[in-house]
């Protein structure tokens, strides 16, 4: 199954629009209903308006009609295990439970394995969330 969301985060990284970082990032999510749901970065000039590859990961889920994240994998193609940013971190909080696992992934796979709950361990929650 990691194996499967590392090659969905390795593709989706190659529509990464990424022409002033040079930085592209892939991410792949499965949602509660079983399916992959990609993402990429996409940058515009008015910088820093572009959006993260988790962001869109999570907003082609929604859109797809499922509503949690059951894991995720993330890669960038110039930094080993790129974890996400505080800002995907907390998005990635919204739609997952504390348990849902991150995987940090480089060229060959999945290299590390973290649960969001690790890697944002004092969430902002309200009921909605958690």
């Amino acid at each position: 199954m990691t194996d499967e969301l590392f090659k969905a985060a390795k593709d989706a990284m190659a529509f990464a629009y990424a022409p002033y970082s040079k930085f592209p990032v892939g991410a792949a999510i499965r949602g509660e209903d079983g399916k992959v749901y990609k993402g990429a970065n996409i940058e515009n000039l008015a910088f820093p308006q572009g959006w993260c590859a988790e962001c869109t990961a999570i907003g082609q889920m929604i859109m797809g009609g499922a509503k949690k994240i059951v894991e995720i994998a993330v890669i960038a193609e110039k930094l080993p295990l790129c974890p996400p940013c505080g800002g995907c971190r907390q998005k990635i909080a919204e739609f997952a439970t504390r348990d849902t696992c991150i995987y940090l992934c480089d060229e060959v796979g999945v290299q590390k394995t973290l649960t969001i709950d690790e890697l944002l361990p004092f969430a902002f929650e309200t009921e909605v969330i958690g």
